[in-house]
């Protein structure tokens, strides 16, 4: 292999983002192709829609304040209490649930990503291995 060749391999490979990675059996491949191509398909991946979160912090104190406040009432306690507590929790438990959910959707945005580059280079007529 020419050192120009592999100098725009290895150039190549650091500037191709992270969802493309892709590994392309490239026996009988022309290059030029093949980076056309592939910016084709990323570009073609930049359509994929990232999911909103549902729910979150506000959401998750005013359920916790309902249950808390009518958990409270029937032990025979006071509402008001209850409710500072059940939003205390639910407000906590509305932050977790919102970052988890973010990286869920996020993780799932990174995949559809790849597949789409993957489908789309795999219907141009290259073999991708994984």
């Amino acid at each position: 292999m020419k050192k120009p060749l592999l100098s725009v391999l290895f150039a190549f490979v650091i500037a191709t983002p992270s969802y493309a990675n892709l590994i392309v059996d490239m026996q009988g491949v022309d290059e030029k192709d093949y980076i056309y191509d592939l910016h084709q398909c990323e570009e073609m991946s930049n359509q994929v829609q990232k999911q909103k979160s549902s729910g979150g912090a506000v959401s998750g104190a005013a359920k916790g304040a309902a249950l808390g406040s009518a958990g409270v009432a029937i032990a025979g306690g006071s509402g008001t209490e209850g409710a500072k507590k059940g939003a205390a929790i639910g407000l906590a438990a509305g932050v977790l649930g919102r970052n988890r959910s973010n990286r869920e959707n996020s993780e799932q945005y990174n995949q559809d990503k790849q597949k789409v580059v993957k489908n789309c280079m795999t219907n141009r007529g290259y073999v991708v291995l994984n």
